[in-house]
């Protein structure tokens, strides 16, 4: 297991390769749907100057995301007195951001996208241009995503988007995860797909 502590530099990510297992720690944010489409669509790509309130949630998005990561996740979270906490983490099928993910890695400096189901070619060529890595998580075992979100700290957008939308600042302990995508540019997804194909044209052929 190859440990990642955020924030990672260019000379980490390019010793990672695909297959590698890891487990990240630091500050990272959640970030779905709505959070990727407002990412793109009112922040890097709107007209400047942005209105104040936006301005301040790219400041801190940029200071969390440069040599940092994120978690296609929306956790079911618990208040309790006040405070948050995560009580169920598992990853969304990350697809779903490939429209986005290019220009959210190129504007803010990501070095790690965590999801399922690997992602395209918007996103390796991102990868490899900007070295960063997309990291596998272990799908259905949500409770064992949590235990390594050990502390919320903050959340962003959660009126406008709702509680799982929303962007949750999560402090991670050696979140676990298999690198799938790297920076040199090869993908496992990409590469199983290849294989499965050839091999179902095979039995087809029988």
């Amino acid at each position: 297991m190859i440990e990642l502590t955020i924030p990672i530099s260019e000379e980490m990510i390019l010793s990672l390769h695909a297959g590698d297992a890891v487990a990240i720690s630091g500050i990272a944010t959640t970030g779905r749907d709505a959070a990727h489409k407002y990412m793109v669509e009112r922040l890097i790509e709107a007209p400047s100057p942005l209105p104040p309130d936006d301005q301040r949630l790219f400041d801190e998005l940029k200071t969390i995301y440069r040599g940092g990561a994120i978690y296609h996740c929306g956790p079911i979270v618990r208040n309790t007195g006040g405070r948050w906490s995560i009580v169920s983490a598992g990853p969304t099928t990350s697809i779903r951001e490939e429209t986005y993910e290019d220009k959210v890695i190129a504007a803010f400096g990501l070095r790690v996208v965590i999801g399922k189901g690997g992602m395209g070619p918007r996103t390796l060529a991102a990868c490899k241009a900007h070295k960063a890595v997309y990291v596998h998580a272990i799908g259905g075992a949500g409770v064992t995503g949590a235990e390594a979100m050990v502390e919320v700290q903050d959340v962003f957008k959660k009126e406008e988007f709702g509680l799982p939308e929303a962007f949750w600042k999560i402090r991670f302990h050696r979140f676990p995860g298999i690198v799938t995508m790297d920076a040199h540019g090869r993908s496992l997804h990409e590469e199983l797909g290849k294989a499965f194909d050839e091999r179902l044209a095979g039995l087809l052929r029988r």
